[in-house]
């Protein structure tokens, strides 16, 4: 079943979210996931590894992006495929911004680019992702 076509985003439509990540989010992050990798969790053990302290993870920084898929797609769609190259550690402190296109409209599906930025320079995530029906499993 195709949505209707008034909550289908137009190609070309944008969104972008802007966020430091901190600590304290690190943190949470942390309990969530369970990784205790040293360079995410501890300063120390970062600083020595040749890292300015402990760099964010690289999921949580990704996650921004969900914010601008969810509101590209709306309530009617998940992500059914996320396809992300991380070209750089990202410090904790750092202010990010998450963006989503929409590229092409694929049948029920929504592709859209993926781009986070450090600090309004240059990309430290890109990739691809595709927003598709609820569709719960059975």
């Amino acid at each position: 079943m195709t949505p209707p076509s008034e909550t289908t985003p137009e190609i070309g439509a944008r969104i972008a979210f802007r966020k430091t990540m901190t600590v304290a989010e690190q943190a949470m992050f942390t309990g969530i996931s369970g990784n205790l990798g040293p360079l995410h969790v501890d300063a120390v053990r970062a600083r020595a590894a040749g890292a300015p302290g402990m760099i964010c993870f690289e999921l949580a920084v990704a996650a921004l992006a969900t914010t601008c898929l969810n509101r590209l797609g709306g309530p009617q769609r998940r992500i059914g495929r996320l396809d992300l190259r991380f070209s750089a550690a990202i410090p904790v402190g750092s202010t990010v911004e998450a963006a989503a296109e929409v590229l092409r409209i694929a049948g029920e599906a929504v592709i859209c680019r993926v781009v986070c930025t450090l600090d309004g320079g240059s990309a430290v995530i890109e990739g691809e992702a595709e927003l598709v029906p609820l569709g719960i499993g059975g």
